[in-house]
């Protein structure tokens, strides 16, 4: 199948699966970045955008991000909103502080990511839409996500595309060239880029995902991301059933 015959397949997926659910739309947090801005392309074909909103929630980010942000939604005819979560990231931090507990910067890092999905969930359940994930193949098979953050959501539109493949997608969607050309980030901290953080190149997981030969440090490093993050993957582990006498 062509990408753009799948792409044709997602749309009617989110489609199929929102009247299923009987839920009245979708929301996601648009980043800027090309996965959340494709996963919006894609929701807005297929539900319209009365029934899609987008949020854009900045946690003592990178104004850059908001800006990239708000340029996407308008070049996308969608309709969003900016809500800050900053007051609350540090309310939570104070707290912490004022106990004596200090926290690790993974630790904060991922409370930011977690303060998003919150306000998400909260946005969705009051509207009664579903939230969209964002995550890409990459991501997911390294646990590149943050459990109960940005891996919280009720659909993943676009987890079975490779990088690269999201990159094209996002052209095939007429979305800012720019954008496919952005440095990969997650926003969390100065200097953060993905492929840092990964420790392994997009175009190196994407060669692995296909089956092809990569430098074995790539290999071993992607090897070691996908079993160290399987608990992200995997129902919560629980005992055996209590079988009742």
């Amino acid at each position: 199948m062509k990408l753009e015959e799948y792409l044709l397949t997602i749309e009617q997926f989110l489609r199929d699966y929102l009247k299923e659910s009987h839920a009245s739309g979708y929301v996601l947090g648009l980043s800027g970045g090309v996965d959340s801005s494709l996963v919006a392309a894609i929701a807005k074909k297929a539900v319209g955008k009365e029934n899609l909103a987008c949020i854009l929630m900045p946690v003592h980010s990178n104004p850059k991000d908001v800006e990239d942000g708000v340029k996407v939604a308008k070049s996308l005819d969608v309709n969003y909103c900016v809500l800050d979560g900053s007051n609350a990231y540090d309310v939570l931090k104070n707290e912490f502080i004022n106990k004596g507990q200090e926290l690790s910067d993974g630790s904060l890092y991922n409370l930011k990511v977690r303060i998003r999905m919150s306000m998400l969930y909260a946005y969705g359940q009051t509207h009664n839409y579903l939230v969209l994930g964002t995550d890409n193949a990459d991501e997911r098979y390294t646990g590149y996500f943050t459990k109960h953050g940005d891996g919280a959501c009720d659909v993943l539109p676009i987890v079975h595309l490779l990088k690269k493949e999201v990159v094209e997608a996002a052209k095939i969607y007429g979305l800012p060239t720019e954008l496919a050309e952005r440095v990969p980030t997650a926003g969390l901290f100065e200097g953060q880029t993905d492929e840092k953080e990964m420790g392994v190149t997009y175009q190196e997981l994407d060669d692995f995902l296909l089956g092809k030969e990569v430098r074995k440090e790539a290999k071993d490093r992607i090897e070691y991301l996908h079993r160290i993050s399987e608990h992200k993957r995997v129902e919560t582990p629980s005992p055996k059933k209590f079988i009742r006498d």
